[in-house]
């Protein structure tokens, strides 16, 4: 399996998940555009070196690769960096939407600024940069897209419904990715990853649990996520699309997606009183127990 000759674009590429993703893509032999806007996991800041640093790594190992600083947060951020890979390799293949920052805050006191900020860099992020390469990929008949979402958003976590928000918004742009592209040969699916990085880095350790749990994550590297990416990069994925991979040190996993999982009918249609009536002996047997991520993945990582 190979990535030869493809022209890749990784967002968020300068440290982390996207730089490992970079350089394995790099080593398969792809050509890469690694953006980094260079800032802070909050977002804030922005300087040319970390991106500049995996540039360089590529091409010490004999791989191709330029850097792109812009900030994926507004469409023409998201123009910009696609036409740096049109620019140096003619073309785009894949994108690999991975650029994110953090703004935790209880939902009771997260301010405007804070919730626009998230919002902005994954979910319209992630939009201005597909929305570029679409077009193209069209075209050519043949793309990948990859997209990052998270647990966060998938099952929910306390103190993000910014970043929460925002990567199941991501799920289901990646749907309808997947279903308006299919007829040109071009898949779209999701990675939830779960590594040690500067975003996890932020998360509290106050008490020992949460301490135990900062353990546990550190033993999962980023270069854990890189080889799902690579394969739904390549010819071997042609198949697959629409669909949510969780990658967890050497697990991988695949989610299942929202269906109803259970029914009632009334002939006479339902009032309140009804619904209260039948209510404790039917649906309520099916009610999703409320968790966090961190709870519902609390079991020993496979590393």
């Amino acid at each position: 399996m190979t990535l030869k000759g493809k022209s890749v674009v990784i967002t968020g590429a300068g440290r982390g998940i996207g730089r490992e993703i970079a350089l394995l893509m790099a080593k398969q032999g792809a050509r890469v555009v690694v953006n980094d806007y260079g800032g802070s996991a909050a977002g804030l800041g922005g300087e040319k070196t970390p991106a500049d640093e995996v540039v360089n790594e590529i091409r010490k190992g004999g791989g191709e690769a330029v850097a792109n600083y812009e900030s994926v947060a507004t469409m023409a951020g998201g123009q910009a960096i696609v036409k740096t890979a049109v620019d140096a390799f003619g073309r785009v293949d894949v994108v690999v939407n991975n650029a994110g920052i953090l703004r935790d805050r209880m939902i009771f006191n997260m301010s405007e600024e804070e919730w626009d900020a998230v919002i902005d860099t994954h979910l319209k992020g992630t939009f201005a940069v597909t929305r570029a390469a679409a077009p193209l990929m069209r075209e050519q008949k043949w793309g990948r897209f990859i997209n990052m979402t998270s647990t966060s958003g998938l099952i929910g976590n306390v103190g993000q419904a910014n970043y929460a928000a925002a990567k199941l918004g991501i799920f289901g742009l990646t749907k309808v990715t997947a279903l308006d592209m299919a007829r040109y040969n071009v898949t779209a699916n999701c990675i939830s990853p779960f590594a040690w990085t500067r975003m996890i880095g932020t998360i509290p350790t106050e008490t020992e649990a949460q301490k135990a749990r900062v353990e546990k994550v550190k033993q999962m590297s980023p270069a854990h996520i890189a080889p799902m990416a690579a394969f739904l990069a390549s010819d071997a994925a042609k198949d697959i699309t629409g669909q949510v991979f969780g990658v967890r040190g050497k697990e991988i996993m695949l989610f299942g997606h929202e269906r109803p999982i259970m029914r009632v009918h009334h002939a006479d249609g339902w009032t309140p009183e009804r619904i209260a009536e039948i209510f404790p002996g039917t649906l309520q047997h099916h009610l999703v127990p409320l968790v966090t991520s961190g709870q519902y993945f609390n079991y020993d990582p496979l590393v």
